[in-house]
């Protein structure tokens, strides 16, 4: 398991896509890409979907993700994207009573079992006192990392 912390935005994308049946259908589906703005979502799942689909698509949907830290699995059969919300528990020193800070996670696992797991491994490395409140299957199809460019690629023009 690993953990990123980033700008995250979800995008839908719609596009012919083959089904099955050899029939071609209009699909939307939603995405999640690492970017700083809007234009830079749009430009990052431009890209990123052009490798994926052939043919004409349009980016249809940007928002800002209610989560700012994502948690990547390395098993093959984590093909599902969950978004958990984790409700964090601090003593109030003056009031002495419980607080309660609510925030949200996308977590890739195969089932909600293995989400729990994920989220436990992750969150058993750290002293704050939380409770898993809620977690929920979505339809995010897959999520784009910002990659940096090796040293060697960064120095080279883009156009020579």
């Amino acid at each position: 398991m690993r953990s990123r912390t980033s700008t995250w935005f979800e995008t839908k994308v719609r596009y012919d896509k083959v089904m099955e049946d050899g029939e071609t259908k209009k699909v939307t589906e939603p995405y999640v890409v690492d970017a700083l703005s809007f234009s830079e979502a749009e430009s990052r799942i431009t890209e990123e979907i052009s490798h994926y689909v052939s043919g004409e698509f349009d980016v249809k949907a940007i928002t800002p993700a209610v989560y700012g830290e994502i948690f990547f699995s390395d098993i093959d059969t984590d093909d599902k994207w969950f978004k958990a919300r984790l409700a964090f528990i601090t003593i109030d020193e003056k009031t002495e009573k419980e607080k309660r800070t609510s925030s949200s996670y996308l977590v890739q696992a195969g089932s909600v079992s293995t989400a729990v797991k994920h989220i436990e491994e992750v969150m058993g490395n750290t002293m704050i006192d939380y409770e898993i409140a809620a977690i929920t299957e979505t339809k995010i199809m897959d999520v784009f990392e910002h990659a940096a460019k090796s040293r060697e690629a960064a120095d080279k023009p883009e156009y020579e």
